[in-house]
């Protein structure tokens, strides 16, 4: 930490008045309501997550650890980066000091790529239960466990690096939050960027993508099987898709432009954005932490037979609604209808 303090970007420390060369002062303004609003609405909706499933038994089933877990890391997330980023945005600048920047930094980078990770389990998750609904592999408590663990350990072995001089974290877009610094030729801080990326983005990447498209695929092929309840078969598999699909729009939207930027950073060191375009993917990672406990939680109908009620006092206005809207509730139907060897291969 040291380190960083004494040869990190002094701009971080000693800028006291509003850039305005980057950004208006109406702009930041504006920045920090739509950062502030996401922030409180994150911290919202992850703590009701985390109440509910602790109140509630019925809902701590081995999917719930990772739903779980990704409610902490968005509720880190929106702490921790959200509203300091509200904070230096209402000020126009970056006033929390180069010991703020990384901290900040170093907080965001931990529970985002903790909650990237996450994403992965639950993926898998979904695949496992969809595409092995009769048991020749199973989804247990001690997998999901393990799965959190393995994302928090993942991330802090790959986050804290740049506290001791391997890398670094600087301030990025508008100047008003901190990220590793995607910039630097420097060949320690190159080194460490290129497997940065490789293991905390392409890695969670691929697994989110191989799982939803196995899982696409084997809810195409039950509904080529020649079964009397083919009807029901392809009302239960576009269910199942369109979750499917959400999830991974959701995933796309939040995480994709990030990592687009910083990769082309990496290719082109010379690549110049423009700061307040910087800012937008930025912007959109952060938000995950709405977007998440909305998609992969309250969709879930389990979830939110006992979290709406929770929020309106003891009224659900979906109590009588009895279409199943969750792969969880699904996957029971698309048992029925199909068998899957040992090896997963789809039999009559």
């Amino acid at each position: 930490m040291e380190h960083l303090v004494l040869h990190g970007n002094s701009s971080s420390s000693s800028q006291s008045s509003v850039n305005e060369e980057l950004l208006s002062r109406t702009g930041y303004t504006i920045l920090a309501v739509i950062m502030g609003v996401f922030s409180v609405a994150g911290i919202m909706l992850n703590v009701l997550v985390i109440v509910v499933t602790v109140k509630h038994r019925q809902l701590r089933q081995p999917l719930s650890y990772a739903l779980v877990n990704l409610a902490i890391c968005d509720l880190g997330s929106a702490v921790f980066g959200g509203l300091p980023t509200t904070v230096t945005n209402a000020m126009g600048y970056f006033s929390l000091g180069r010991v703020g920047c990384v901290l900040e930094a170093f907080a965001v980078a931990f529970f985002g790529i903790a909650s990237l990770c996450t994403i992965a389990v639950i993926s898998v998750e979904r695949y496992i239960v969809v595409c092995y609904p009769m048991g020749a592999v199973m989804f247990q408590t001690r997998h999901a466990v393990a799965g959190v663990v393995l994302s928090w350990v993942w991330s802090f072995v790959w986050n804290t690096p740049p506290l001791f001089g391997w890398g670094s974290y600087e301030l990025e877009g508008i100047k008003t939050s901190c990220a590793p610094n995607w910039y630097s030729r420097d060949v320690g801080n190159l080194s460490y960027i290129i497997i940065y990326f490789s293991f905390c983005f392409v890695v969670p990447f691929s697994i989110i993508m191989v799982s939803y498209s196995r899982l696409l695929w084997t809810l195409r092929q039950v509904t080529k099987l020649q079964v009397s309840e083919a009807g029901s078969t392809n009302h239960v598999e576009g269910q199942v898709a369109r979750m499917v699909v959400v999830m991974v729009l959701a995933f796309l939207v939040t995480w994709l432009p990030y990592a687009a930027m910083a990769l082309g950073v990496i290719i082109d060191s010379s690549l110049h954005i423009n700061p307040l375009i910087a800012t937008v993917p930025v912007y959109f990672a952060k938000s995950s932490t709405v977007y998440n406990p909305i998609v992969y939680i309250f969709m879930n109908r389990q979830f939110r037979s006992y979290a709406v009620p929770t929020v309106l006092c003891g009224w659900d206005p979906w109590a009588s609604d009895s279409q199943m809207s969750d792969c969880e509730t699904t996957v029971a139907s698309v048992s029925k209808i199909q068998k899957v060897s040992p090896k997963g291969s789809l039999k009559e």
